[in-house]
């Protein structure tokens, strides 16, 4: 084991040493073109890793193990207490505040934190959602797809079976809630600001971690090699699926053209720091910039067991999805797959590719025909008011879509009448 990797902390089976994959091509991308030339990977930052795969989330574990599921007495009490939702009786979700656990996730849910400014998260939310197209194929391509290169991020989803049998209300769920956390008021139905106390990204953040805490719940009560790959849904991996969702897409935005300026890559990662706080990560343990974030990534990267056979069935499971919506046969499909497969092999990596068990089309790097377009339409966009005008009614129409299929055939949509 190398020696930068010694801490004083037990080695899971799930780690190697720091330089075991080195020629991986995200890797290599990440150090030449993302971190300071003088970078080297912390040995504070592994000791912190290292006792994050023990640590999960103490409250939700703790009302969970009592049989309290939590997520919907506390929406009613936040929402009738400050006037948003009034509830008949809410006498019962009161009672449990006498339990701790329940207490503290009561004051983390019903206020801003002090640290969170609510107008950088506007900038980065109104920057994130120009791209309803884009966001949704980096999500499926770029997001989820480096992901499953990593058995401790994979091994979850195949033990419940999430994204395996159930690939496309999984995407379009997920696609919902990153678009849930980024509105913002000129798109939110009642003109408040992004994650505001009752908006959508504010209870699915809170839905979010109590379905975290069940499944880990659930796969802790099995057979889960804890002494391998420490806990399941643990802080450390946490951190990583914050990154996917803020990180990577947004690197995966402006490498297919989008503008996006300094401030509002900033303005992006905080309003995820808040998302991913909300969903019980420990603020401590959340980047708070874009270097910090790539470094996170990178000694991430460079010390996980890959064994891509893990998940080639999630690989295979969103890659088949065209197909299995247009039928096997239909030449459409055949060529989304395609494109979907340029776009992981472009942004992520053929090795992460051929991991995954991915085609490779020889005019792959045709994907890149994009950025002269999405720089172009950004230009015409900031300069033109009727372009913008066209541009967000194409978007609003694109969420209104989702929105129907989602009411149509996912049963959390069906039920609620705030989407």
């Amino acid at each position: 084991m190398n020696l930068l990797y010694q801490t004083d902390l037990p080695t899971l089976g799930r780690n190697t040493d720091i330089d075991h994959h080195a020629d991986l091509q995200v890797l290599q991308r990440i150090k030449r073109f993302l971190l300071p030339r003088d970078f080297e990977v912390s040995k504070d930052l592994l000791q912190q890793m290292q006792q994050g795969y023990g640590v999960a989330d103490q409250p939700v574990d703790a009302l969970l193990s009592s049989g309290i599921k939590f997520a919907k007495p506390l929406q009613q009490l936040i929402l009738h207490e400050q006037g948003i939702v009034q509830t008949n009786n809410v006498s019962a979700a009161k009672a449990l505040l006498q339990q701790p656990a329940f207490e503290t996730l009561y004051q983390q849910f019903c206020q801003y934190p002090s640290w969170y400014d609510a107008k950088l998260a506007e900038i980065g939310a109104i920057a994130y959602r120009r791209y309803p197209l884009m966001l949704i194929w980096l999500l499926r391509n770029v997001a989820l797809m480096a992901g499953y290169s990593i058995p401790a991020l994979s091994l979850p989803l195949i033990k419940t079976g999430a994204l395996v049998h159930d690939a496309l209300p999984r995407l379009m769920r997920t696609y919902a809630y990153i678009l849930a956390v980024s509105e913002y008021p000129a798109i939110s139905r009642n003109q408040q600001p992004p994650l505001a106390i009752g908006t959508e990204g504010w209870r699915q953040s809170l839905q979010v971690r109590q379905t975290h805490g069940l499944v880990r719940q659930q796969l802790c009560s099995h057979d889960w090699d804890s002494d391998y790959w420490g806990l399941p849904i643990n802080q450390t991996d946490m951190v990583a699926t914050h990154l996917q969702f803020s990180l990577l897409i947004m690197r995966g935005l402006k490498l297919l053209g989008a503008r996006i300026s300094a401030e509002e890559s900033q303005g992006i990662m905080h309003l995820w720091q808040l998302a991913s706080w909300w969903m019980g990560i420990e603020l401590a343990r959340i980047p708070e910039d874009e270097t910090e974030a790539w470094a996170w990534l990178y000694s991430y990267l460079a010390t996980q067991q890959l064994d891509f056979e893990f998940g080639k069935p999630l690989a295979k499971a969103l890659h088949d999805l065209p197909s299995q919506i247009m039928g096997e046969d239909n030449r459409r499909g055949q060529l989304v797959e395609r494109i979907n497969a340029s776009v992981t092999r472009t942004l992520v990596g053929d090795d992460i590719g051929d991991g995954l068990g991915l085609p490779s089309p020889k005019w792959r790097y045709g994907v890149l025909v994009s950025v002269p377009i999405v720089f172009g339409l950004d230009t015409a966009r900031a300069h033109n008011a009727a372009i913008a005008k066209r541009l967000e009614q194409f978007r609003a129409k694109r969420q209104d879509n989702m929105n129907w299929w989602l009411k149509k055939h996912d049963n959390y949509y069906q039920s609620t009448s705030t989407y």
